[in-house]
């Protein structure tokens, strides 16, 4: 099982027993900490990614060591100047193991990595029995899925336009956008400038201008 967290500004993909230096953390040596920002968590061929985040996915980690990286010298001159500085930095970083991920797909420990290795083995012939025995009632649960999987992409060919087309808008907005009530660049085309503000709050965030927004709707409408 391995997940995807986000702190200090990067991205890590881990997995129990990992050790890893990021960013420093306002946690003592010896103590646990927990990130909540979770990006993507995968347990095999079952992948679950966040819209930023997983809901309810966690990964908890034992904090190793608090320490400063290596040094970096800035050096800085100007042409036909006698401007010279020099400066040392060393970053503060924070060394941890990862102990724990918990989602929706399942709980993953370092200590119970072997023990789960063993178990899967085990199981293996059983699970191959199962799957063997049970083929049609798989077929027959699919194929509402399926159904209502073609049902999404026929309502939103006959009902609105793709408003990702739209500079600064992607799947996660424009979903936002379809649930407000916009589901054609003409709604956008008429959008006034009070609903734009209550919409930039929730959806926009300052990423799109109201006049930018207006005038590529008129112009795909």
């Amino acid at each position: 099982m391995f997940a995807v967290i986000k702190t200090g500004g990067k991205q890590y993909r881990v997995a129990p027993d990992d050790i890893l230096v990021v960013e420093k953390l306002p946690v003592e040596a010896g103590a646990t900490h927990v990130f909540g920002d979770v990006l993507m968590v995968g347990d095999g061929s079952s992948v679950e990614m966040g819209a930023p985040l997983v809901g309810g996915a966690q990964v908890a980690c034992e904090v190793l060591e608090q320490r400063k990286g290596a040094k970096i010298t800035i050096y800085k001159t100007r042409q036909r100047n006698t401007y010279m500085r020099k400066k040392g930095h060393r970053q503060q970083e924070t060394v941890i193991r990862i102990t724990e991920i918990a989602s929706k797909l399942g709980k993953a420990t370092g200590e119970a990595k072997s023990a789960a290795k063993k178990a899967k083995k085990a199981d293996a012939p059983k699970a191959e029995a199962k799957t063997a025995d049970a083929p049609k009632a798989e077929k027959k649960a699919d194929a509402p899925k399926a159904e209502a999987k073609a049902e999404k992409p026929a309502a939103k060919a006959a009902g609105g336009d793709d408003l990702t087309k739209l500079t600064g808008i992607g799947k996660v907005g424009a979903t936002k956008l379809n649930e407000a009530g916009f589901n054609t660049y003409a709604e956008l085309a008429g959008l006034s400038q009070e609903k734009f503000d209550e919409l930039d709050g929730e959806i926009f965030k300052g990423r799109v201008p109201y006049d930018q927004l207006v005038k590529e709707a008129k112009d795909l409408a």
